[in-house]
């Protein structure tokens, strides 16, 4: 039993280390150490070790520390074993391609959405990647699509206290009763500087064989780049028809869609 304990606490404590890096930035052994409050020696043998196995590496100049290239080959292959991945990856980045924007596909992960791929037009580069990444549900697009598979007392359990991120967060359970109410009824969901200033997106639901939202599909990108006053009606109707492309790809019967099929129109039944 002890040797299974010191195993388990080992396996632990790796864990911590390699979570000290989730900021992005290159840590110094000492940094670690804080960070997961261990001690600089046993922080010191840990990195050796995950260096040693390509988790980490190290900078030969500046002795910082980073995460190493054996982690990418993990994610790769977590992230092909995902159905919704395989489905929406060639959608996702033939939407972006035509419309010029981002365009992002999140699951639901406990009280938080997480990417699973998000590919970028020219009217809206980022220097880095979204995958892996989690945003709260409340404030975007991608996570009011995700909360619509909730009934409201669900989504007081799961958000007991929204947190404001701008001053155009959605932080009032009756407000987010309304607005998940008009996701299900048009079939798509938008978001205007509710996360992030300068920023909008259109967001539309993907369900899985048995008609269970399972997911989100986002166009996204700069106020003036998504324009939403002129072109909402638009960039909904391009978000569900792509959501719906995945959708299909999983098993789902668009007959029996619930959502708008001609944006801004009547729902169906």
């Amino acid at each position: 039993m002890s040797v299974e304990q010191g195993t388990n606490q080992s396996v632990e404590r790796a864990a911590a280390v390699l979570g000290a890096f989730l900021d992005g930035k290159p840590q110094r052994v000492s940094d670690v150490a804080n960070s997961v409050g261990l001690g600089q020696s046993t922080t010191s043998r840990l990195l050796a070790t995950l260096e040693s196995i390509e988790y980490v590496e190290r900078d030969p100049v500046s002795n910082l520390y980073r995460l190493g290239p054996a982690l990418i080959t993990l994610a790769g292959v977590a992230v092909n074993q995902n159905p919704v991945h395989r489905a929406a990856r060639q959608v996702a980045q033939n939407l972006a391609a035509s419309l010029g924007l981002g365009v992002n596909v999140a699951v639901r992960s406990d009280d938080a959405l997480f990417y699973l791929c998000n590919f970028e037009g020219a009217k809206a580069p980022k220097s880095y990647v979204l995958m892996g990444r989690r945003n709260p549900l409340h404030a975007t697009g991608l996570g009011k699509c995700l909360l619509s598979a909730l009934d409201g007392e669900e989504r007081r359990a799961l958000l007991p206290e929204p947190k404001p991120f701008t001053s155009h967060t959605f932080c009032d359970h009756g407000e987010l009763d309304e607005i998940v109410a008009e996701v299900r009824r048009r079939g798509y969901a938008t978001e205007v500087e509710e996360l992030a200033l300068g920023r909008a997106c259109v967001a539309a639901p993907i369900f899985d064989h048995t008609g269970a939202v399972v997911a989100a599909l986002s166009v996204s990108g700069p106020l003036s780049a998504v324009d939403l006053p002129n072109r909402e009606t638009e960039l909904g109707r391009r978000a569900i028809e792509a959501a719906d492309e995945v959708s299909i790809a999983l098993g789902y019967d668009v007959s029996l869609a619930h959502h708008v099929v001609g944006v801004g129109g009547e729902g169906q039944a």
